[in-house]
């Protein structure tokens, strides 16, 4: 609210306001997905960076047959190797402060108080050398509910939300009744189930079969709804909108003088 606040302040000071918020991106797990390939993504996706950057993809929609992947991906997550960044095969780092460590495990704990699961518990993990350090491990949540604060909440840290639909339709629902509209990512061998989903979900960047779809510099940065407050967005052709004016020019050359005395009082015209 603040935000939004600041934002109306601002523009009605003549300032132009470009400002990306806050994000929940959900990944769609269809059941025709390639399997493995779907999981490496997911994983990458959900605790690389220890999940402290905005296009991270924190919520897993596991779509029918899929959810029977659930215990593959969370052994896929517990081998992850949790260290110092700049030590040799270290696969995320610790997060950012003491205050993000204990706001990430609160949040992990009101999930369990809320009814969810934990089937990969990252807390109170212990790095060899590091012991006082801002670790907190992989962490898988499931059975979660669009009411829980864990799913309310952008957690940004490496925790992953699962949650489960019957129908891509069901999917879809969940996506667009979350306010945020950062990104979000579709799995499947289907080009019919890939558009369905392409036009349908109101999400400003979509992914197929790519967990993390933030576009090359040339295109615009689009996240929409609560995930973007501004005029325009960045990167790309609107990111230089934002930074310039335009001017329009119209010229006009004659061949000839005009042959008459006799003022055009018309819009000017091509004849």
């Amino acid at each position: 609210k603040q935000w939004y606040q600041r934002r109306v302040a601002i523009t009605a000071g003549g300032k132009r306001v470009q400002a990306n918020m806050a994000a929940k991106n959900h990944g769609v797990i269809m059941p025709d997905a390639n399997k493995e390939n779907t999981l490496n993504q997911l994983v990458g996706a959900a605790f690389g960076a220890a999940g402290q950057r905005c296009m991270a993809l924190s919520v897993a929609v596991m779509v029918g047959e899929a959810r029977n992947w659930i215990p593959e991906l969370v052994e896929r997550a517990r081998k992850l190797n949790v260290t110092a960044g700049d030590q040799p095969g270290a696969d995320l780092g610790p997060v950012i402060s003491p205050q993000s460590k204990a706001r990430i495990e609160r949040l992990i704990q009101s999930g369990v108080d809320e009814g969810a699961t934990l089937p990969l518990d990252g807390r109170n993990i212990s790095v060899p050398g590091y012991e006082n350090g801002n670790f907190v491990g992989p962490t898988i949540i499931s059975n979660v509910t669009t009411d829980m604060e864990c799913y309310r909440e952008e957690i940004f840290g490496p925790v992953l939300n699962i949650l489960e639909a019957d129908t891509m339709d069901d999917a879809i629902e969940i996506l667009n009744n979350n306010p945020y509209g950062n990104g979000c990512a579709v799995f499947t061998n289907s080009g019919a189930a890939a558009r369905k989903f392409t036009n349908e979900v109101d999400v400003g960047q979509i992914g197929v079969n790519v967990p993390i779809p933030v576009p090359l510099p040339m295109f615009s940065f689009t996240g929409s709804r609560g995930s973007f407050l501004g005029d325009s967005n960045f990167y790309g052709k609107a990111g230089l909108n934002f930074y310039s004016q335009w001017k329009t020019i119209t010229t006009l050359w004659k061949e000839e003088d005009a042959k008459t005395a006799t003022a055009e009082v018309a819009m000017p015209r091509m004849q």
